[in-house]
């Protein structure tokens, strides 16, 4: 528990010391670049100090240009870990709650860092169609599709609205399977253990040409790679369905 405390406390002096400047230096370049690196490597270091360890495999499948990354999602763990192996600039997706923390939401935004409200579907198409005019600009996404982290650690099945912002902004689906994270800190708990997190880059899949009514098809085929990739006691107990996929 002792970890735990002490990364809260870095994470929590960090954004209140080092987040302003590097926000007013953002806001007078305008560029998210050397905020997006001080925020990464902020987080990095966080996960270092909690005793965690990312072994990255698989960079070599991620092109150039922007990609959409699509990974499995059952710990806290995922997202710091993920973004920090991708070592390019990365957006995600994610839980408006997120957005609520002082000047880390503004830090966010900046970066292009996006909030989705699953209970408001007007909210939640709107940032999805912000997303795909970004990712149109040349600003890479990170999503965790199934929405909710897995309490168990299985995979379970992908909405649709990510595979449709791929097929729309026409950009390669990378398929990521992260192995281990739900044991560091399991949905639910704060608790933060040691250990080792798998990030696998899986080769990527060109969305382009694929139309808004083969999503499903695109949506299977990433579910399967991603799947494939993980241990037994990660796979989904069954196949999804095209019911699943709302």
């Amino acid at each position: 528990m002792l970890r735990t405390v002490i990364v809260g406390v870095f994470l929590a002096l960090y954004i209140l010391l080092v987040g302003p400047p590097f926000i007013l230096h953002c806001l007078l370049t305008r560029s998210p670049d050397l905020l997006y690196r001080v925020g990464v490597a902020g987080a990095k270091f966080a996960l270092r100090l909690g005793g965690v360890r990312i072994h990255a495999r698989g960079l070599e499948n991620i092109p150039p240009g922007v990609c959409l990354f699509v990974a499995n999602h059952t710990s806290n763990v995922d997202p710091p870990a993920v973004v920090g192996a991708i070592q390019r600039r990365v957006a995600l997706l994610g839980k408006k709650e997120v957005f609520r923390i002082p000047i880390l939401s503004r830090a966010l935004l900046l970066a292009d860092f996006l909030p989705v409200d699953r209970g408001q579907r007007a909210a939640a198409i709107a940032s999805s169609e912000k997303a795909v005019a970004n990712l149109k600009r040349g600003v890479s996404y990170l999503v965790f599709p199934e929405g909710t982290r897995s309490p168990d650690g299985r995979l379970r099945p992908f909405k649709k609205g990510t595979f449709i912002m791929a097929i729309q902004a026409g950009v390669p689906v990378v398929p990521v399977a992260v192995t281990g994270a739900h044991r560091l800190m399991r949905k639910g708990s704060s608790a933060l253990f040691p250990g080792i997190v798998e990030v696998c880059f899986l080769p990527a899949m060109d969305a382009a040409p694929y139309t808004e009514s083969q999503r499903d098809e695109l949506r299977n085929r990433v579910h399967a790679a991603i799947a494939s990739a993980l241990p037994a006691d990660q796979r989904p107990m069954q196949p999804p369905s095209v019911e699943d996929a709302s």
